[in-house]
């Protein structure tokens, strides 16, 4: 890609974009929210952990049954592994997932009286939980604003010259400085749905975008 083809990024000038896309988005999408189903914090957490590597359709088939099973952390903590395994095996990457889900429950119920803790640090310490998912948690399931850095957020973010950084971390922490904290949660599922619907990865549907006269890389594929 040529040096004058590429995406300029600068923290003032995405400030300024995400003040002049919110309205927007927000207009376009007035009830993005997440799409896995929960009724509360742990149900959230397990869902969370199922829906790596698979979409969130299938979490929700397969937690429509599997919430009814397993209604507490002592309930996941005490169950046999090779069950758990079996229960969630359409979800993909099942053993691991169901290492992550016993050790993360045991945990709750040893360290934080079988209730999910509502903080980060100490959503980190349980198995299988990364920033990701303990942001995802807090915001939807705690209303602790966070931002949720998917495949979509990463991939608009660069779209959008809002950061360069791919890595989930480092651009959680760049988004954070430009959009209004109290934004947080709210954004990540607007331009999670903007991505699902109209910015996709491959071909991205750039005429009916409501969006792209603030994106640098509208109708320019040799940025996607």
């Amino acid at each position: 890609m040529a040096k004058d083809k590429k995406i300029k990024f600068g923290r003032q000038q995405a400030a300024q974009r995400v003040n002049d896309i919110w309205p927007i988005l927000k207009k376009t999408y007035p009830q993005a929210k997440i799409a896995l189903e929960f009724v509360n914090p742990l149900e959230l957490l397990i869902a969370t952990i199922l829906s790596a590597q698979c979409t969130d359709a299938r979490v929700n088939m397969v937690t429509k049954d599997l919430f009814k099973k397993y209604k507490s952390a002592a309930d996941w903590a005490k169950a046999d592994l090779r069950q758990i395994e079996s229960d969630i095996k359409s979800t993909g990457f099942f053993r691991n997932k169901a290492l992550n889900i016993k050790g993360a429950c045991t945990r709750i119920v040893e360290q934080y009286g079988g209730e999910v803790p509502g903080n980060m640090e100490d959503l980190l310490t349980l198995p299988g939980v990364g920033r990701k998912t303990a942001n995802c948690v807090l915001g939807d399931a705690f209303g602790i604003p966070g931002i949720t850095c998917d495949t979509h957020v990463i991939r608009l973010s660069g779209r959008l010259g809002l950061s360069e950084n791919k890595d989930p971390v480092k651009l959680e922490f760049d988004l954070a400085e430009i959009v209004p904290k109290k934004r947080w949660t709210s954004f990540s599922h607007m331009i999670i749905t903007h991505g699902r619907n109209i910015c996709k990865a491959r071909k991205p549907d750039c005429p009916s975008c409501p969006i792209a006269e603030h994106c640098p890389s509208a109708g320019k594929p040799e940025l996607w």
